[in-house]
């Protein structure tokens, strides 16, 4: 009898909430997935904390950690976390990247910056990991550090950026003294420079790169000054805030990237991490944008982001290394599969699915497709490439070539960012259409369709109010709510442990598909027959 095909679906940040303010998922007009969860077997999913290898279950989850977890079937230890641990058993400062960096700035009498998102989101960064490294390079006889601070908003509140650029000038101020000098020296919103990822934007990155090395940019005498004065100008959150550059008395940059300087990316996600390394690392055949000033520096970024491509070259922290993922297991038994998601996720599909390999496992059993994503503000474009990926998703299933399919839908999540409620729910929506079609196309060659999401989002829209009678502020960070399980025309029965992750998914494919799961992995969601 012929396999049937299995398609998984990942709706990105549409998580469960049973409040109705500000919940898209809620508001959105959702025939197609109110039917699955009314009609077929479905439980709730852990997609945050330590459930995907995260410290603590007060730190949201994110798409790369998610799909590390559905991907490999285990819990492993995954950015902060990881990072935390080095830092604690000073195993990071042991690295020979840490002290290549650190001993390059002594023996030159240069500058030791460091570069990344300034918040405690946990997310992409922790404000806590720059303090450690800031006074690690102090300990260590560092004369002069300069920090180039990319403002947040968008895993935490955001209009919160005054207060970490506070908490980090009143930490390096602590510490300068007459051997020792840290500062700001250029900053800006993360979406309006530098944090581009998946090669969607790389002009976002040529302003960092001149707003950090070259000095170029709108000049202020502080962080807080800039920041104060572009929202008076702009009303913008603090995502969308240009970028800066700090100066002295007589006008100059405090902070320029310059020749036998040594530069740390502090962020330990990945994704948008990439192009600035490659900017930095790159040699004269770099050609995404014309750098101009090229300064001859030792880099590291807080992790190895990409292993295969080897970005960046230098790096504080291993990443974990992720064997026996659930790609492994199916095509070591034959097992052909297809990928599908557009740039904003795709190597969400594809690297992070594969345990942070960007490499197949097995050219002739898998195949990936990317639809090109819009470079356009998403709120402008909730449904975004939805019908795109659905077409070919589709004509996949119904070729007959593949026996397991997968997709990420993204606009739950990217649209969400955005904190543009009625936007994020259009995108809601154009899933919900999407997902339609994968049912009918499902139902056509009588093939199982399993619905998830990675993380929650578009489910909480407005932050919490502190007071009963404050205004609705716009929440623009994932969320710590539960993600739904549904599986479509395999009559079983789920279950509804508390315990129960995104990393029991793979045994649960396993399952269905008739192979055996891997021994390493966590249990089936799939209650057993015995």
């Amino acid at each position: 009898m012929a396999r049937k095909p299995v398609v998984l679906v990942v709706m990105d940040g549409v998580g469960l909430s049973d409040n109705v303010l500000g919940n898209a998922v809620k508001m959105a007009y959702k025939p197609h997935l109110d039917m699955l969860w009314e009609n077929c077997p479905h439980t709730e999913l852990r997609a945050h904390g330590l459930a995907v290898g995260l410290p603590t279950d007060g730190d949201m989850g994110n798409s790369e950690v998610g799909h590390n977890a559905i991907g490999s079937g285990q819990i492993y230890s995954q950015g902060a976390k990881l990072v935390n641990e080095n830092i604690e058993s000073g195993e990071m400062f042991q690295s020979a990247a840490w002290k290549e960096l650190v001993d390059n700035a002594k023996a030159n009498n240069s500058t030791l910056h460091f570069l990344g998102l300034l918040s405690d989101g946990n997310v992409h960064s922790h404000i806590n990991h720059l303090k450690a490294l800031i006074q690690e390079a102090k300990a260590e006889g560092v004369k002069k550090v300069r920090v180039h601070a990319l403002l947040d908003g968008r895993d935490v509140p955001e209009t919160s950026a005054l207060k970490y650029v506070d908490e980090i000038e009143n930490f390096m101020n602590d510490l300068n003294d007459e051997n020792f000098d840290a500062q700001i020296a250029s900053g800006g919103g993360r979406m309006q420079i530098t944090m581009d990822r998946y090669e969607a934007n790389w002009p976002m990155v040529e302003e960092g790169w001149k707003i950090h090395v070259r000095g170029l940019g709108r000049q202020f005498k502080s962080a807080t000054e800039a920041i104060e004065t572009y929202r008076k100008e702009s009303g913008v959150v603090d995502q969308d805030l240009p970028g800066f550059v700090i100066v002295d008395e007589e006008g100059k940059p405090k902070g320029t990237i310059d020749d036998n300087d040594s530069v740390i990316l502090f962020n330990f996600r990945g994704d948008r991490a990439q192009e600035i390394s490659l900017a930095f690392d790159g040699d004269e055949s770099f050609d995404k944008f014309d750098r101009v000033k090229v300064p001859h520096v030792k880099f590291a970024g807080m992790l190895q982001y990409d292993a295969d491509a080897q970005i960046p070259k230098r790096y504080l922290t291993e990443p974990p290394k992720i064997h026996y993922t659930l790609t492994e297991q199916l095509v070591a038994n034959g097992i052909s599969e297809y990928a599908i998601s557009e740039t904003q996720k795709y190597g969400h599909v594809t690297y992070f699915w594969n345990g942070n390999r960007a490499a197949k496992f097995d050219e002739n059993l898998e195949e990936y497709v990317e639809i090109e994503s819009d470079v356009i503000p998403f709120e402008q474009r909730p449904w975004m490439k939805s019908a795109q990926i659905t077409d070919k998703l589709c004509d996949a299933i119904r070729s007959g070539k593949y026996d397991f399919l997968r997709t990420n839908y993204p606009n739950g999540d990217m649209v969400g960012h955005t904190g543009n409620l009625e936007a994020t729910v259009i995108g809601v929506e154009s899933v919900d259409l999407a997902l339609g079609r994968v049912i009918q196309a499902v139902k056509d060659v009588d093939g199982v369709l399993l619905v998830t999401a990675d993380h929650g989002n578009a489910d909480e829209m407005y932050e919490k109010r502190k007071k009963p009678d404050a205004p609705l502020k716009a929440k623009t960070s994932h969320t710590l709510n539960r993600v739904p399980f549904i599986v479509y025309n395999y009559p079983c029965t789920l279950k509804h442990d508390d315990d129960m992750g995104l990393s029991n998914i793979a045994a649960t494919v396993c399952e269905i598909l008739g192979v055996e799961p891997n021994e390493h992995w966590r249990a089936s969601i799939i209650e057993s027959k015995d």
